[in-house]
């Protein structure tokens, strides 16, 4: 259901004022709208978000299942390729057009993870940057990259903690996404925080940051799916779940209330 929002003020004379209303859409995943928006229908660029999110779903899914030690695997350098190309620069130029169709939301949250992706493969590059060599690995300070490494990781974990709360009013798949997510930080950075003597990372905790990137990477495909497909393309639509509170919720707590009192 479209929704009116003012979107034109006009000032007269006295203390009058007058609004040109236009129909706003109810929060939506696979366009990265926490809150109403405008509709789409004169929109000139196509729908960004589905690509953002399918460059971070995908690049998030590889390292988690690392993260997991999926098969043995505990070293991320395949990653660098996605967090460079895919996860960082697709997903980076992606924020950018969301700058573009005017989704303050999209662009912050897919330039900013972004740009995570690019950092994070500057970091794994294997002999590039030499960033984990210039640690020093003495006795007593054999975990100056962990420690490190955990502030960094907690930064964006306070970081996906702010978008977290602009998805409150969204829906159930949106607000599970960057929920996830930032357990998914959580545990990443104090898993490295937590690292022993030898300067080996606390397996348990990483493995539940694993176990949590895994869960956000299919909630952003689900996210993007939902803004890929339609009636004209998909034998299915993907569900939406609003939240009760939300204003979707709420008008179909009033549409409910309004059928019950006039049987």
């Amino acid at each position: 259901m479209n929704y009116p929002i003012p979107v034109i003020r006009l000032p007269f004379p006295g203390q009058r004022t007058a609004y040109i209303w236009m129909a706003a859409l109810a929060p939506f995943g696979g366009e990265f709208q926490p809150g109403l928006y405008r509709p789409t229908t004169e929109r000139k660029f196509a729908n960004p978000a589905p690509l953002g999110l399918s460059a971070f779903a995908l690049t998030t899914f590889v390292l988690s299942l690392i993260n997991i030690q999926n098969r043995g695997v505990v070293q991320p350098n395949i990653v660098v390729s996605l967090a460079f190309g895919y996860g960082g620069l697709v997903q980076l130029l992606a924020g950018m057009w969301e700058m573009a169709v005017g989704n303050t939301f999209g662009a912050t949250a897919l330039s900013s993870y972004g740009g995570f992706w690019i950092s994070i493969g500057i970091v794994l590059t294997p002999g590039g940057f030499d960033i984990v060599a210039a640690y020093t690995t003495t006795t007593s300070h054999v975990n100056d990259f962990n420690n490190a490494f955990g502030f960094f990781l907690a930064g964006w974990f306070i970081f996906t903690t702010i978008l977290l709360l602009c998805t409150l009013r969204s829906t159930v798949a949106f607000f599970m996404l960057f929920f996830t997510l930032d357990l998914a930080f959580l545990f990443l950075s104090v898993g490295h925080l937590k690292a022993d003597a030898k300067g080996n990372t606390n397996v348990s905790l990483i493995k539940a940051g694993g176990y949590f990137g895994l869960f956000a990477a299919f909630l952003a495909w689900y996210n993007a799916l939902a803004g890929i497909a339609d009636d004209s393309n998909s034998f299915f639509v993907i569900p939406v779940a609003h939240f009760p509170w939300s204003v979707k919720g709420r008008e179909r707590r009033a549409v409910g209330k309004t059928e019950r009192e006039t049987v």
